[in-house]
């Protein structure tokens, strides 16, 4: 039972999902403070408030409603998705013609490297023909 935990938890896509986990929070963590640190006060600068949740509230029978909760959140859904989109999907996608057209620069190994490989390759050789 103990190997198969194992086999199981060593298993590629489990380690790829660990990987994209933490990661993801990673990159939560900056997309975040991109929007709570840049384009909130942003916001804020130009409308006078960084926010719009004393807009729009009433209340109903001692029931407090607030839209403009409502809307501070789908602002800052867009503005995150926006953020995700320019800084992340935009340069990947991007990255991605690159290697798909063969235009990405490709690291050339030196001289030295070059001249090992050709030693082992000949290595190789004297050792298949004796």
């Amino acid at each position: 039972m103990l190997k198969g935990f194992k086999e199981f938890v060593l298993r590629g896509n489990v380690m790829d999902l660990a990987v994209a986990v933490v990661i993801g929070a990673a990159l939560t963590a900056v997309i975040n403070a991109l929007v709570e640190h840049l384009i909130t006060p942003l916001i804020a600068a130009l409308f006078g408030q960084p926010n719009l949740d004393d807009v729009w509230v009433f209340t109903i029978n001692e029931a407090e409603f607030s839209i403009g909760a409502i809307l501070t959140a789908l602002i800052n859904f867009l503005l995150v998705a926006a953020a995700v989109y320019l800084f992340i999907v935009v340069p990947m996608n991007k990255l991605m013609a690159l290697r798909s057209s063969g235009q990405e620069q490709v690291h050339t190994p030196g001289e030295d490297i070059q001249l090992l490989r050709e030693i082992r390759d000949l290595l190789a050789q004297g050792r298949q023909r004796g």
